[in-house]
């Protein structure tokens, strides 16, 4: 069974290779700026995480029925070597873990990107341990009513998921996942990437044409997995990681951490660095409409740039709560996409991936 439902997910995929646009007209072929020309991707960050606790199979299944093109989830390591979805090493936030007097001893502290910090981490717990536990929705702003009723889930059931559900729906589903902090797994001798590669191997989807990205904010592991795997990997880029000119608009530099990773070659310098291990760079939207205390965002040439450099550009996160906008968008989640879509942007990482949908209609029908 399992060998027919990767059979299954593979022939959807490839059927379908061609993406959202398919579901787009062809009168829509033109109007997008994305690099190849394509609707922008829409990527449901941790699932539909803005209706359900992040990084669980409902999470992950909402998003798919909303019709997001791919699913991400955060990847790390338990005590015994499974990838499990979690957004961060700790459990603290995410889990009830706190809550239960039995774990109460794994409480610790560990050095995580150079930081002291103390928590439950996942990699204390063992697979089966983990299976006790349960999600909680960790953003105040959002309902808890779900809270306690989602198990934590293994890469490979999300990977089970998405090829009963592109099966079933006769689409394609695509898979996003991040490896979270490799340095420290790799500190931990729990290294990330091979395990998440022989995930894919054995359903045959490490191959060029799968509609699978795999992420991640470090250089050096995506270095190694350069030589390892034809997938596109994507650079994603925190604060502080892109460097601009002196107008604060065109970018000039790179600054992305290895975390004392050796594993990769020189750390990249420019974006053409970039650009000759990686398929896409992910950074932060107000990196690319940047905040600088003036009474709108400036609009930068990240975009245009990396298109330069034969990078696509998949920015983080859309949410759709009104502290989260920007005031010139007047509380409404639909004109920051429309912003975006705009200037070309070739992905979005969105909780609410019904309303980049939304959007993204509304933009191909203009």
């Amino acid at each position: 069974m399992q060998r027919l439902l990767s059979l299954g997910f593979f022939l959807a995929m490839v059927l379908t290779m061609s993406g959202p646009a398919q579901a787009q007209s062809s009168a829509a072929k033109g109007k997008w700026l994305t690099l190849d020309g394509t609707p922008t991707l829409v990527i449901a960050h941790r699932g539909a995480s803005g209706y359900r606790p992040e990084h669980t199979l409902a999470s992950y299944l909402l998003a798919i029925e909303f019709g997001a093109d791919y699913v991400e989830p955060d990847l790390v390591a338990t005590r015994d070597g499974h990838l499990i979805a979690r957004h961060e090493p700790l459990l603290d936030d995410t889990t009830d873990v706190k809550s239960r007097p039995e774990f109460a001893a794994r409480r610790s502290t560990k050095t995580l990107d150079g930081k002291q910090i103390t928590g439950f981490f996942a990699s204390d717990f063992t697979l089966a341990e983990i299976r006790q536990l349960r999600a909680v929705q960790p953003n105040p702003a959002r309902s808890k009513e779900f809270d306690g009723k989602f198990s934590v889930p293994t890469f490979e059931e999300i990977l089970d998921l998405v090829e009963q559900e592109s099966a079933r729906r006769g689409r394609r589903i695509g898979i996003y996942p991040e490896t979270k902090h490799p340095a420290f797994h790799l500190q931990l001798q729990l290294p990330l990437e091979d395990r998440l590669l022989d995930a894919l191997n054995r359903r045959g989807l490490n191959q060029a044409g799968t509609p699978i990205f795999i992420q991640s904010f470090e250089s050096a592991n995506l270095q190694y997995l350069r030589a390892k795997t034809p997938l596109p990997l994507v650079q994603l880029m925190d604060d502080g990681s892109l460097i601009y000119d002196d107008n604060g608009k065109r970018v000039v530099g790179v600054d992305i951490p290895d975390h004392g990773d050796g594993r990769g070659g020189e750390r990249p310098k420019s974006l053409a660095d970039v650009a000759k291990y990686a398929h896409a760079i992910g950074p932060w939207k107000r990196q690319i409409l940047r905040d600088v205390g003036q009474p709108k965002l400036i609009t930068t040439t990240v975009i245009e740039q990396a298109h330069q450099a034969g990078l696509r550009v998949h920015t983080y996160t859309f949410r759709n709560e009104p502290a989260t906008l920007a005031p010139e968008y007047n509380n409404d989640p639909l004109q920051e996409y429309r912003r975006f879509y705009e200037l070309g942007i070739d992905g979005v990482f969105s909780d609410f991936s019904d309303t980049a949908l939304k959007a993204r209609a509304e933009w191909a029908a203009r």
